[in-house]
């Protein structure tokens, strides 16, 4: 894939030292799917914070909005195809990105937006509230697709999501015109899935579930995922090769014992995983609500 047909992705994130979470995950994915890529780090961490003592470092609010006015009146955007958001450190950087979007939608109204809400799992928020508010006032409305977790739809939606169905009640509730929601209601035993709604499609990709995964999956499939659509793949086959080039990862880092996925030596599991996913068509709200 040549750098022009793959399109520049800005990717902002959160930055670790060692491992592969956020940024991490995501400029590699990208860059080994052949994007140019354009970093912009949210925080500095030595390593995800559940590995131990992890001291986090920050910019100025101030000094962020200032390089987002680098980046808005930088003379080479337009090699830029795409923005992926991630973890916010704040707020205010949450609104700095929004801003940033909207002028290089002026600019490109073809602009694809990646909105990839990281703000909590099973056990609740893991970011103050006022960032999570500030990611579904100013960054969903105005995504192209949003891939969230099922834990991080219902405290967006404020709508309990016991199963598929209120997922995609929710999804279509919150309002992007594409949602891809991780660790979706799963319908084979023993497994998990990642549940996909468009104006078109309400499709499931699951696999067999893994314990003890290494952090980063979510930001792994988000740059998987907007890639294959970004290379002008049907919504169908982008949803199954991403979701296996994640199962593929995640398999092969596990069976290496390691505490973090390990990108580098899976890098052909990312451009041709070879993974079984059992994909599977469902009811779109909008034909239930015919019947």
């Amino acid at each position: 894939m040549s750098e022009n047909a793959a399109g520049a992705v800005i990717v902002i994130s959160s930055h670790v030292v060692r491992g592969s979470v956020g940024n991490r995950a995501a400029v590699f994915a990208l860059e080994t799917l052949g994007h140019p890529v354009w970093a912009l780090p949210t925080v500095v961490l030595p390593w995800h914070p559940g590995h131990g003592k992890s001291t986090r470092l920050t910019f100025d609010e101030a000094d962020f909005d200032h390089a987002i006015d680098d980046l808005i009146a930088a003379p080479w955007l337009p090699e830029v195809k795409a923005v992926l958001s991630g973890y916010f450190g704040n707020a205010a950087q949450v609104r700095s990105v929004a801003r940033l979007v909207a002028a290089l939608r002026e600019k490109n109204p073809d602009l694809f937006y990646a909105c990839d809400p990281v703000i909590g799992d099973l056990g609740g928020l893991y970011v103050p509230e006022p960032t999570a508010e500030a990611i579904r006032d100013n960054l969903i409305p105005l995504a192209s697709l949003a891939t969230p977790n099922r834990y991080e739809l219902a405290w967006l939606s404020g709508a309990p999501l016991d199963d598929n169905n209120a997922v995609m009640e929710a999804a279509l509730a919150l309002g992007p015109s594409r949602m891809l929601v991780t660790s979706a209601v799963p319908m084979m035993t023993g497994g998990t899935g990642n549940l996909y709604l468009s104006g078109r499609n309400a499709l499931l990709a699951e696999h067999r579930s893994i314990d003890n995964a290494p952090n980063g999956l979510g930001d792994l499939l988000s740059a998987l995922f907007l890639s294959r659509l970004l290379s002008g793949l049907d919504e169908e086959r982008a949803l199954q090769l991403a979701t296996a080039s994640v199962y593929e990862v995640l398999a092969r880092a596990v069976k290496r014992g390691s505490d973090e996925l390990t990108l580098a030596a899976d890098a052909s599991s990312l451009s041709t995983p070879m993974a079984m996913v059992q994909m599977r068509r469902l009811m779109h709200p909008s034909q239930r609500r015919q019947k």
